[in-house]
């Protein structure tokens, strides 16, 4: 069934014949003036949150109590509580004390959190657990995580009986010992029956495997033994938490996971229950095995996998079809996973009234049905051509009908810590939110305790997001920025053209208890199949979501020429090369193109049923209907070059939104709401770029939404074609504009008379004032020209604070006597210059900005704006006066520079903690420390009052 507007576009020549347009039309226009009212002021649920570290946890009421009032003045939406690693000794600092792990006093802590943060209107997630990924101190070897290794024994003459070697064979095992023993096969064998394994499983007792008297030409006993995983203990524990990570396939560890830890978290909330539990990083590392995993690969790929086990390692030992039966192991470990961990953790928060929220990339291994399972979807990694974790959590929210995906983001931005300004920010958020994300998980927000040396305690790695960076002066701006934007973002459904499926069966052959990166943040397995393609789609003019056959066959439908989830349509499925598919996945392909969708297949198609047990029947199956999709007479899919992609789909679909050159450098979001076309477009790169973008919507109004001011404006020079609107789009280093077509009419802006602007060079003899961010005397007040950092004075080389440039100024009547006529007034800045990115780890903003870092203006007492990315110009109309006025702008710098003078304000020194039996062991390591330095601060371009 058409939308409301849908009928709009549609009947845009005709609309005011049909009798029912004029309350169609102001329905539409109240629910663009209601959009437009929380765009402006976007509500609590839209705002970005942070990961609040607790180390130790040495935490106290009344600094938690503190910090959350900060939170919600710097305007946070919420908080994640994250227990971690100790930062100091008892005692270190006044009335200092680490608090156990799961001990009464960290628990009455968790509870004191939960009501306050109710209390404030503040969302509280609770992440189970400490560090990641879960696991702890009461977990045995036995129940951690496990993964197989493999050794080979030959055989001597008259043995009736082999004995395994100690340590367990490759990925590890047992130092010393005898290892654990899954399973033990003789061979090869020289007679082994054709399509069958010619290895023979063994008797096992007592470590070791027994002989038949009948070798069949086998030399050799393979042994399959318990192996280490490669991560075993649990990363960054807070106090007590430490220990391994439990198996997180196996049903006995996960429920004395929930009993022994999540439970007692839970109920320590009291009444206040978090809005969701929350699971971290899948970073184990081949963790590909579980005591009961032959039983369970028996029972759901009917067959047992014992005198197959070779296949799983090297180049398949021999078998034949080995890599069916690696895509039939990596099937199973993901359904493990799916069925033992995830579903069992989101029954545990329906029954406590809350949700489940996971990361649910890495390994284990998973799929986008995974997220299905859970209630809340999670990426993390801003790369957004080619494939991340956050398009795949993005992904799965479409096609499951969810309206938010978060992402873990800033993870690793601009290190060292302290070192990201407000532009790393905002350029970072951007390519989040072109992954399809629209709610933050700001990593993050350090507890402090009283006492510590300023800038206070800080993540070993990690953008800082707390009031100890000076330029948490413009914090409210910044994250009014990603709020509105979050908040348009989730309105209405993604309106993203293109499916671009994720061949998984091929993939699962390439997996084995060592490798099982499927789906990982920055790309995995999954991501070379694809990666590819990626640039092409985008760089064409569409946008795109991953589609796998799982979610498929759960929810996807043809109606008419589109495949749809709920109300999620695709005109266009994409799949890359693939041999491997299930043929109710081909079907439904066939079904869409025959239905006049949009079906392209770039490079070899289908031609194999997936798994080991698929017969040729169900072989030929696939390749019949491939031939007839793909090649045959009146064939409605298309096989296609990776070189014609791009062209094919441009003469098959108009472009969503098209320039008149190609920028791969711009992306864009689209998505349909009643209240009209919603594009977001993005300008990644470090410089001003403009064009005319022919976007494929008529029949609407163009306005332009300003997601760093919460301005809104109707959009001048637009123009009007058969199926889309020519609109000149400019954007700065950057920057991102909301692009909203609605069907009401904006009051038309005043116009002035085109003439040249109008110019008040200010550069010059500001009084300036210092306060320190720290708790040290404020440098001396000093006179400094605009254009010079304030770092050349040798008096201020390693001041971090705020420091106050004011002036009067005398205004000409002619440079404001404009107003009244469209004229306007703007303080400008200047707009940076483009920079190298440098080297080291994270993202950062390639950009020597004018205001180092991020300054609020103040016109005769009156504030005019804050300055932090970007345009770096405020308007100002309507707060100057003819004649004199006062004009102050506070500009605030990193807390680097503080933490450059080393030899009055040396960095952390941790051995001692680290040497400490009970907090220590050296938990973590700060990084990229060596590289902090003075950095630019102040006004550092020329300040002109323009009038224009």
């Amino acid at each position: 069934m058409k939308s409301p507007l849908r009928l709009i576009t549609a009947l845009s020549l005709t609309i005011l014949a049909f009798a029912g347009a004029p309350s169609l039309h102001a329905a539409n226009n109240a629910a663009a003036d209601a959009l437009q009212t929380s765009f402006n002021a976007p509500p609590n649920e839209a705002r970005p949150m942070v990961r609040w570290w607790w180390f130790g946890p040495a935490v106290v009421k009344p600094e938690l109590e503190k910090e959350l009032g900060l939170m919600k003045a710097g305007g946070f939406g919420g908080f994640e509580v994250q227990p971690t690693y100790p930062l100091a000794l008892d005692g270190q600092y006044p009335g200092l004390l680490n608090l156990k792990f799961l001990s009464p006093e960290f628990f009455d802590m968790i509870g004191f959190t939960a009501a306050k943060a109710k209390e404030l209107g503040l969302r509280f997630d609770l992440t189970l657990g400490s560090g990641w990924p879960y696991g702890g101190p009461m977990f045995s070897r036995e129940e951690a995580v496990q993964s197989l290794g493999q050794s080979t024994v030959a055989i001597q003459p008259g043995q009736t009986a082999v004995t395994a070697p100690a340590g367990g064979g490759r990925r590890g095992g047992a130092a010393s010992g005898p290892p654990t023993i899954h399973a033990a096969v003789l061979g090869p064998v020289t007679d082994a029956v054709p399509g069958k394994s010619p290895y023979l499983p063994l008797k096992v007792e007592n470590g070791a495997a027994l002989l038949p008297a009948d070798l069949h030409g086998a030399t050799q006993v393979t042994f399959f033994t318990y192996a280490q995983a490669g991560l075993m203990q649990v990363k960054r524990p807070a106090y007590g938490a430490e220990g391994f990570i439990v198996d997180h396939y196996a049903p006995g560890p996960i429920k004395k996971f929930i009993d022994d830890i999540a439970l007692p978290e839970i109920n320590a909330c009291g009444p206040n229950l978090p809005f969701s539990i929350f699971c971290d990083s899948l970073e184990v590392s081949g963790e590909g095995w579980t005591p009961n995993f032959l039983a369970e690969f028996e029972q759901r790929r009917g067959y047992d996998l014992t005198p197959l086990l070779p296949a799983l390692f090297g180049n398949g030992g021999g078998i034949a079809d080995y890599e069916d039966v690696r895509a039939d192991y990596g099937k199973t470990v993901i359904e493990v996973f799916n069925d033992n961990f995830v579903k069992t953790f989101t029954k545990l928060a329906h029954d406590h009234n809350t949700r489940f929220r996971i990361q649910a990339y890495g390994t284990p291994p998973t799929t986008l049905m995974t997220y299905a399972d859970a209630d809340l979807d999670e990426g993390e990694n801003y790369n957004w051509r080619q494939f991340s974790a956050t398009r795949w959590a993005s992904s799965a929210s479409h096609l499951l009908g969810r309206p938010m995906a978060s992402a873990e983001a800033f993870t690793w931005i601009h290190s060292p810590v302290f070192m990201a300004a407000p532009i790393d920010i905002k350029a970072e958020s951007n390519l989040d939110f072109l992954n399809g994300i629209n709610q933050f998980l700001c990593h993050g927000w350090p507890y402090t305790a009283p006492g510590v040396e300023y800038p206070g305690w800080r993540f070993y790695a990690a953008g800082v997001f707390d009031e100890k960076n000076p330029w948490w002066i413009a914090m409210p701006d910044v994250n009014n920025y990603l709020a509105r934007s979050s908040y348009l973002l989730r309105q209405g459904v993604a309106a993203n053209d293109v499916a671009l499926y994720l061949p998984e069966e091929d993939t699962y052959a390439e997996m084995t208890p060592g490798n099982l990166q499927f789906a990982a943040a920055g790309g995995g397995l999954l991501g070379r199949s694809v990666n590819g393609l990626i640039p092409t789609i985008l760089d064409a003019g569409y946008n795109f979501d991953f589609l796998d056959d799982g979610v498929l066959a759960l929810r996807g439908k043809v109606e008419g020429n589109t495949l749809t989830f709920g109300d999620t349509k695709y005109k266009v499925i994409i799949l890359p090369a693939t041999t491997r598919i299930p043929l109710a996945t081909l079907q439904k392909f066939a079904e869409f193109a025959n239905n006049g969708g949009i079906l392209l297949c770039v490079g070899d198609t289908p031609s194999r049923a997936p798994g080991f047990h698929a017969t040729e029947a169900d072989n030929q199956a696939v390749k019949d209907l491939s031939a007839k999709i793909f090649s045959g007479a009146g064939a409605k899919g298309q096989q296609v070059s990776a070189a014609q992609l791009g062209a094919t789909l441009q003469a098959k679909l108009r472009p969503d939104v098209a320039y008149t050159q190609v920028h791969s450098e711009l992306g864009f979001v689209h998505r349909h709401t009643d209240a009209g076309e919603i594009y977001f477009l993005v300008n990644t790169s470090n410089q001003p770029v403009s064009d005319t973008a022919t976007i494929r919507v008529d029949g609407l109004k163009p306005e332009w939404w300003d997601p760093v001011t919460g301005k809104v404006s109707p959009v001048a020079g637009a123009k009007i074609y058969s199926g889309a609107t020519g609109i000149p789009v400019s954007l700065p280093a950057y920057g991102a504009q909301f692009l909203v077509f609605t069907s009401r009419a904006l009051p038309a802006t005043n116009k002035a008379a085109a003439s040249a602007p109008a110019q008040l060079d200010l550069s010059k003899d500001w009084a300036v004032t210092f306060k320190n961010s720290a708790p040290e005397p404020d440098p001396a007040p000093a006179h400094l020209d605009a254009g010079a950092s304030w770092t050349d004075s040798p008096a201020l080389q390693f001041f971090s604070g705020v420091a106050t440039y004011e002036k009067q100024v005398n205004v000409p009547a002619a440079l404001v006597a404009g107003s009244a006529t469209g004229q306007r007034q703007y303080l400008d800045f200047g707009d940076g210059t483009p920079a190298n990115q440098g080297g080291g780890q994270g993202f950062r903003a390639a950009l020597q900005t004018p205001i180092a870092d991020a300054a609020v203006v103040w016109v005769n007492g009156q504030r005019a704006g804050a300055l932090w990315c970007p345009p770096y110009r405020v308007d100002v109309t309507g707060l100057l006066k003819a004649g004199a006025n006062t004009i102050r702008i506070q500009v605030a710098n990193r807390a680097t520079n503080y933490m450059a003078d080393q030899q009055n304000h040396p960095l952390p020194d941790y051995s001692a903690l680290n040497a400490d039996p009970r907090l220590g062991g050296n938990r973590f390591g700060a990084q990229d420390l060596n590289q902090i330095h003075v950095l630019p601060s102040g006004l550092l371009g020329t300040v002109k009052l323009v009038a224009e």
